[in-house]
């Protein structure tokens, strides 16, 4: 029984899902991996496909390819093979394909004209160049012939026929006197494009030279010359009086009859022309009468499009540049003169070479990947596909299993590595053709980095950075980052990991600092990189210079201190108005200031500190102001009160254009601040009434402005003046002006389609504000159409800021224009946008989804992409659903909350991270557009392996006496396995002194552990982690408690004080203190008692200087310098001396009140008082007097 054909629909399915499919392997520019891998011929350099040559040089036809083994070459003439080695002109370049044709011993290069072929070879396949059809230049003699004189009756029109021999390239054309003088060309007498010289009506001067057409030959450099054509002017007038030349009535003067236009180029009332799309379109009308007509251009139904219409000759052609299909049409000139006008019509019919929509692109695949080639041209007729392999037709290659065929695509599954090839796709229709090249190679390369090892990366703290990993690979390796040579897969918080490898850091912190490793894994191998990582605090400017006010001659420092990272190069510069400063001999620029001696006039400005390192900069600024007057202080604070300037006042409007007019006024008191600025504001009373805009800014030191105005808007304008306190109150408003109106000039900006449901599409704009409307009753008129169909315009007009169009189908692309019209008439053209209407929800769920798992926390998905039509939107991205079912230990409870991991933009492949170890999970695929998410698919289960545990929890150390430490903790919040014990290490430590570590293990099941001291004096630290068969998981890390005497002096004290009398050491302390100041007082009692000749009476008023200890009688004070006790100051217990509240009193000597030396309290209180006052006055310093000094001073 016959296999009946899979139905149309299968096709078409099996199509789009191909379509779909990306994956092609990009190689790297690096030259060792282009140099390595095996690649098929591609053409790099050809000649032009129509290729004019001159004759006279030997010619030249260039082919260049590229290829790995490196390609042969052999060309085809005519369709058929080209021998080269059978013609001793012809050679071919060494290591290229380029031929050469030598002329130096003879022959024709006639003989060698026809239409070439390139053919690149190697052993993965053959590459192509395009058609080349050699002609040589030919330049021909301007046939001989006698030219009768031309004789014309004045006024009348003429035409001096050029008709130049046909060349190759054709000619360029123009006219000259015999003698070599250039024809003067005005509005009367001007060459056609065709070469031929009009002269709209003759007058008696022309005839005054002869006339000769010339032909320059491009290639040749030559120029032919035609007979010289003479001209007789037959006249009423016969005097040739050149006065009248400028005559505004220059023919009824010399008797010439008036006379409509007619048309001497093209004939008739109406011609047709063809132009290729991208090509000029040359429109051409010449006309005569009397006096000379003036050329209009026109377009019926439309406008010209001015960014690409130009005229020319005097406005007698048209030219449009780069051609598109929008600009067939009717087009017509109007000659007219004041005695009429006629016009011709010409259709403009614009049709297309075929040019490229999509040409097809190199594929590069590793083993069993789809591809597709795709080779999709426009053209106007429809151009034809044609693909060849190999140079050959694809019909009569060898058939391919995993090739198959549809349209202007080749779909490729299951590629091997015999499946290497060269596409060619051949696209004609009756206006030319285009010819594309594209191999198919299959490669099988394991990983490998193309960046330079162990880079070092620095970057300031706080700041985003990117650590890039280039890599390569075939198939497509995965890439994975690690921090410290540890850890799981960086993506997700605060890492995020490109498809290109790179990973980006967000926000950088201290503890981001270390080596990261890249790691590319493929079927075939893996490959790894290292970048080091370091983190520098940022530069700041801590204390910024201010703005100072100084006054002539005085000296200014700017203060500019910075901190920035020390393993960083610190520079510290200045600028002036934001350009470098000279640091002059007035300047001393020091690491944190910058001072200026003997301030002039010209050192007012701003000042800039600029600090920078390699890797930032921070910059502050300061206003210096500098006064003549010479009392006025450098510091602003202290200057003459300021305060805003007062309003302006007395505006007038003077000067009043259309478009402009002249606002002056009178300027308020400034307030002791110069007035720095003016800003003039305006008010209109039609959008926005009552509300003031800003209109423009000028300087302080005019009063006076020209304003410019916008069409049909009725203005009203106020001052305000602004100083450096703040901003005056504005000025009264001044009288109204309003503007004539006129068409809009602009059109409304942020145009946009989207749908807002899924059968419509919201048009919306940026309405136009009052400056900008120009005229009454704004409105826009709203135009769309399907973009594919080129249908015909929609349109609607709009007052306000939206439109709905209703009815749309589901998310298609529409053309759509906004133009703005008021009752003077209608704004530019506007531009096209592309709008899009409604999305609906995916009707497709991904297929053919695949789970490999990475690791314990990580799996790989790759799932088919889904048809783009069914997609009904814009396809945001694939999105995974997953959720925990449980886990793989017994009694575990686990959340079942669902998760997302998302994969933006049209990819087949993602990596979902972040998952538990040793648990069960499912999950589904849904794709998303702008509406929502799509139907899911099916629902998929994968277990992940084990891993390592979390950290224990509540890991507490307690301390009940000085000879054990007990532990305690509960196990780990996430096992992700089976535990299989507990791993604890502990160090003693004093101070900066670590002893040896130990180790301990325990079993899964105990949670406690205590550990006998080795001595009361230690601290311990220790680390206790879980483990799996997988290895340890994250530790907790806790200290024991510190001993009592490590304790603070306060808690100490506070603990402490119920038992403090019962220590022993605070008894010695008191006893001590008690010694000493028992001491003290037995030295004081003795040094008063021994008085001697101390000379009170007589001196008591009279102060004794320290540089006088002795009388004049002999009398020795026994306060002597090594002895005498100090003034005012006690002896501390540790030494120190302190100063009291009085200068005059014993009683600091000891501990008790005034009086303790005698029982009554009367003569020695007394005279020591009295004593102590004279012996110190003027004396104001001394020095402690010891227990030992007290004790020789005794003796």
């Amino acid at each position: 029984m016959a296999r009946q054909p899979p139905p149309p629909s299968v096709h078409a399915a099996i199509l789009l899902f191909l379509l779909s499919l990306s994956g092609a392997i990009k190689i790297p520019m690096d030259p060792s991996i282009q140099n390595e891998l095996s690649q098929p011929p591609t053409i790099t350099k050809q000649s032009v496909k129509d290729h004019i040559v001159d004759p006279r040089d030997n010619i030249l036809i260039e082919c260049e390819a590229k290829g790995n083994p490196a390609p042969s070459f052999h060309w085809t003439r005519n369709s058929r093979f080209f021998n080269i080695a059978k013609d001793p002109r012809v050679s071919m370049r060494r290591k290229s394909g380029t031929l050469v044709i030598d002329f130096r011993s003879g022959g024709r290069p006639e003989e060698y004209e026809g239409e070439y072929q390139c053919f690149a070879r190697n052993k993965f396949g053959t590459a192509l160049s395009n058609r080349i059809r050699l002609q040589v230049s030919k330049s021909p003699l301007w046939p001989k012939e006698n030219l009768d004189p031309v004789v014309v009756q004045e006024g009348a029109p003429l035409t001096l026929q050029c008709n130049p021999p046909p060349g190759l390239p054709s000619p360029v054309i123009f006219w000259m006197s015999s003698s070599m003088e250039p024809i003067t060309q005005d509005k009367r007498v001007s060459q056609g494009h065709n070469g031929d010289l009009y002269f709209s009506n003759v007058m008696l001067q022309d005839m005054q030279t002869d006339y000769s057409c010339n032909a320059r030959f491009h290639f040749t450099h030559t120029i032919q010359q035609k007979n010289a054509f003479t001209l007789k002017v037959l006249t009423n007038n016969p005097y040739n009086d050149s006065s009248l030349r400028n005559h505004p009535d220059m023919y009824s003067a010399r008797g010439v009859a008036e006379r409509t236009p007619s048309f001497m180029y093209p004939q008739g009332t109406a011609s047709s022309q063809m132009v290729l799309r991208g090509t000029d379109l040359l429109l051409e009308c010449i006309a005569s009468g009397v006096p000379t007509p003036d050329i209009a251009w026109y377009k019926k139904g439309g406008d010209l499009p001015s960014d690409k219409a130009k005229f020319e000759n005097f406005n007698k052609a048209l030219r449009i540049t780069n051609v598109s299909e929008e600009d067939s049409g009717e087009y017509f000139c109007l000659a007219s003169n004041k005695m009429g006008s006629i016009r011709h019509t010409i259709s403009v019919r614009v049709k297309a070479a075929p040019y490229w929509l999509d040409e097809p692109k190199n594929l590069i695949l590793a083993p069993g990947e789809d591809g597709r080639l795709v080779c999709r041209a426009n053209g106007n007729p429809k151009p034809t596909v044609q693909w060849m392999v190999n140079g050959e037709p694809l019909q009569s290659a060898p058939p391919n299993p995993n090739r198959e065929v549809a349209g202007d695509t080749i779909i490729f599954r299951d590629t091997q590595i015999s499946s290497r090839a060269v596409y060619q796709c051949n696209t004609s229709n009756e206006h030319g053709y285009l010819l594309a090249n594209a191999f198919v190679s299959v490669l099988d390369v394991p990983p490998r980095m193309l960046s330079p090892r162990n880079q070092l990366i620095r970057v300031i703290l706080y700041n985003r950075t990117r650590l890039d990993c280039p890599f390569f690979g075939s198939p497509i390796p995965t890439l994975r980052w690690f921090k410290n040579g540890q850890g799981s897969n960086l993506d997700g918080g605060n890492y995020h990991v490109y498809e290109n490898g790179s990973l980006e850091i967000k926000m950088i912190r201290k503890e981001d600092q270390g080596i990261y490793t890249c790691v590319a894994t493929n079927i075939l191998g893996k490959a790894e990189n290292q970048v080091r990582l370091e983190v520098k605090d940022p530069t700041r400017i801590y204390r910024m210079p201010e703005d100072q006010v100084a006054k002539r001659g005085t000296t200014v420092q700017l203060e500019c201190r910075v901190k920035h990272d020390p393993s960083l190069k610190l520079m510290v510069s200045w600028l002036k108005d934001d350009e470098p400063l000279y640091i002059g001999n007035r300047m001393k620029k020091e690491d944190d200031s910058l001072t200026i001696f003997g301030v002039a006039e010209r050192d007012q400005g701003s000042y800039t500190c600029v600090a920078s390192t390699e890797l930032d900069q921070d910059l502050a600024k300061a206003y210096l102001t500098v006064l003549a007057d010479q009392a006025t202080p450098t510091n602003r604070l202290a200057a003459l009160p300021k305060g805003r300037p007062d309003r302006p006042r007395d505006l007038e409007l003077t000067d009043l254009a259309e478009r402009s007019v002249r606002l002056t006024w009178i300027p308020g008191d400034d307030n002791n601040s110069p007035i720095t600025d003016y800003v003039v504001q305006f008010e209109e009373d039609q959008f926005q009434p009552g509300v003031w805009h800003d209109h423009s800014k000028f300087p302080g030191s005019v009063n006076s402005a020209i304003l410019q105005l916008s069409p049909y808007v009725n203005y009203q304008f106020r001052v305000i003046a602004i100083n450096e306190v703040g901003s005056s109150h504005p000025s009264l408003p001044s009288e109204r002006y309003r503007t004539s109106g006129a068409p809009p000039e602009s059109n409304p900006a942020d145009v946009k389609g989207e749908g807002t449901r899924k059968n419509n599409m919201e048009i919306t704009w940026t309405p136009m504000n009052a400056t900008s409307a120009f005229g009454p009753n704004l409105r826009y008129i709203v135009k769309w159409r399907r973009r594919e169909t080129r249908e015909t315009w929609n349109n609607a007009t709009v007052w306000g800021s939206r439109y709905v169009v209703g009815q749309t189908p589901v998310y298609v692309p529409y053309e759509i224009r906004v133009q703005a019209e008021n009752d003077f008439g209608k704004g530019p053209e506007p531009d096209t946008v592309i709008g899009y209407s409604g999305e609906d929800y995916p009707r497709a769920a991904p297929t053919d989804v695949k789970i490999r798992v990475l690791n314990s926390t990580a799996i790989s998905l790759q799932w088919n992409r889904v048809y783009p039509d069914t997609v009904q939107g814009q396809l945001r991205e694939y999105r995974a659903y997953y959720w925990r079912e449980s886990s793989l230990l017994k009694n575990l409870w686990v959340s079942q909350k669902r998760q997302q991991a998302s994969f933006p933009g049209d990819r087949p492949r993602g990596v979902v991270s972040r998952l538990f170890p040793y648990s069960n999970y499912k999950l589904e695929m849904v794709v998303v557009n702008g509406r929502g998410d799509g139907p899911r698919s099916e629902t998929k289960e994968f277990t992940t392996p084990e891993g390592v545990p979390s950290a224990p929890r509540r890991f507490r150390v307690r301390q009940p006496n000085l000879e054990t430490i007990n532990l305690e903790w509960d196990h780990p919040e996430h096992p992700n396995g089976i535990l299989i014990g507990y791993t604890l290490k502990y160090v003693a430590f004093n101070g900066t002194k670590l002893g040896k570590q130990i180790v301990e293990n325990f079993s899964p099941n105990q949670t406690k552990f205590t550990m006998q001291r080795a001595d009361p004096v230690s601290r311990y630290r220790f680390t206790l982690s879980a483990r799996t068969q997988v290895g340890s998981g994250e530790a907790v890390t806790e200290e024991s408690p510190a001993p009592p005497n490590e304790a603070t002096p306060t808690a100490a004290y506070t603990n402490n004080q119920a038992d403090i009398a019962t220590q022993g050491w605070f008894i010695g302390l008191m006893c001590a203190i008690a010694l000493l100041v028992l001491i003290l007082l037995i030295v004081c009692f003795i040094k008063r008692s021994r008085g001697g000749k101390y000379p009170v009476r007589e001196k008591k008023d009279v102060p004794l200087g320290p540089e006088d200890p002795k009388e004049e009688d002999g009398s020795f004070d026994y306060s002597d310098e090594d002895n005498k006790p100090l003034q005012g100051s006690q002896t501390s217990l540790d030494g120190t001396i302190k100063q009291q509240e009085s200068d005059d009193s014993l009683v600091d000597y000891g501990e008790g009140g005034e009086g303790q030396f005698n029982e009554d309290g009367s003569f020695i209180g007394q005279y020591t008082v009295k004593k102590d006052k004279e012996e110190t006055e003027g004396n104001e310093s001394s020095e402690a007097t010891s227990p030992v000094n007290a004790i020789y001073s005794l003796a």
